[in-house]
């Protein structure tokens, strides 16, 4: 297939584009061309690379026009965050036959009633960018389902792999947090620290990616969750990666005001966010319909992460790298 990926150099991208030439696609990789990929692989020579300023041209009324003239059968959008973007994409591929793929995330839901939780629950998302994503889905299965577009959403965890910080025990993104666990050090955690978080590495989520395309038939008009086999607690969560250190977690649990008072604003932000979503996701669908199986468990895909972090002098641990 001819394959367009927007948002090619992103995280996901990194570990998408390559897998997409090596099973013998043909790919243009379209971004700002502000950065060189996340990740270094060698079929990015095999790549054709467009710059696109995807703002300017939506400002302009030409985005979907544009990808549609590039012919392709398919197209992976990794990077589009509002209902407005959305409908650029959706009128210029509109009757085309081309597939579209877009990347959605697990906060379209709001806080569960049942989990692990499945795609077939009603939404009741929160905040600006969970709102935005369950709106854009909305609006790209509506047309797949009318038979106006073929199209699939996939929604990812927390993503994580090497180049990164992932998100932490604390629900947030310092790496303070693991320079602490793996020195023994005292560390904070809001509430009990039995709120979960749901990660997936970034090339499990290129898996499904390159698994919904081979499998359109089935993927076509339906939406699938891509995380890890299970969900997190933020308590367990930090107890493992001290372990790794072979340390044994100091941790302290204060409510969440008391809790926030010793972060900056914008972790406690953060923290909020993922604590008051707290998901743990089936991916019973994806399996079934289109064979996924995650490569990777939360805890491994953390720990290959954080190896990279300590490698590359980003996370200090006193010189010990994480062991499982």
């Amino acid at each position: 297939m001819r394959v367009v990926v927007i948002g090619a150099t992103g995280h996901i991208g990194g570990y998408l584009v390559p897998r997409l030439v090596e099973s013998g696609h043909e790919v243009i990789a379209l971004s700002r061309g502000l950065r060189e990929p996340y990740r270094a692989h060698p079929a990015w020579r095999r790549v054709t690379a467009i710059s696109v300023d995807r703002d300017e041209e939506e400002a302009r009324g030409t985005f979907g026009a544009r990808i549609a003239s590039l012919d392709a059968d398919a197209v992976v959008d990794l990077i589009c965050f509002t209902p407005d973007s959305a409908r650029h994409l959706i009128d210029g591929l509109r009757g085309s036959g081309t597939f579209l793929a877009h990347c959605g995330t697990i906060w379209v839901h709001g806080p569960a009633v049942e989990v692990p939780v499945t795609e077939e629950l009603p939404r009741r998302p929160f905040g600006d960018y969970g709102v935005n994503k369950a709106a854009i889905e909305a609006l790209i299965l509506r047309e797949a389902r009318r038979g106006e577009l073929r199209a699939t959403v996939l929604h990812p965890g927390h993503i994580v792999g090497p180049g990164w910080v992932p998100l932490n025990p604390a629900g947030h993104f310092e790496p303070a947090v693991f320079e602490r666990l793996a020195r023994g050090e005292r560390l904070a955690l809001a509430n009990f620290g039995l709120e979960t978080v749901h990660h997936v590495h970034a090339d499990d989520v290129a898996q499904a990616f390159g698994l919904a395309l081979d499998r359109q038939g089935a993927a076509n008009g339906e939406a699938f969750h891509v995380v890890s086999e299970r969900a997190i607690t933020l308590r367990g969560y930090a107890e493992a990666v001290a372990a790794w250190f072979g340390k044994e977690a100091d941790l302290d649990y204060q409510s969440f005001e008391e809790w926030r008072k010793g972060v900056d604003a914008a972790s406690a932000q953060a923290a909020f966010d993922h604590l008051a979503h707290s998901p743990s996701i089936s991916t019973e669908k994806a399996r079934s319909l289109l064979g996924y199986r995650p490569r990777y468990r939360s805890l491994e895909a953390v720990a290959e992460a954080l190896g990279w972090l300590i490698t590359h002098g980003k996370v200090d641990s006193g010189g010990a790298m994480p062991a499982l």
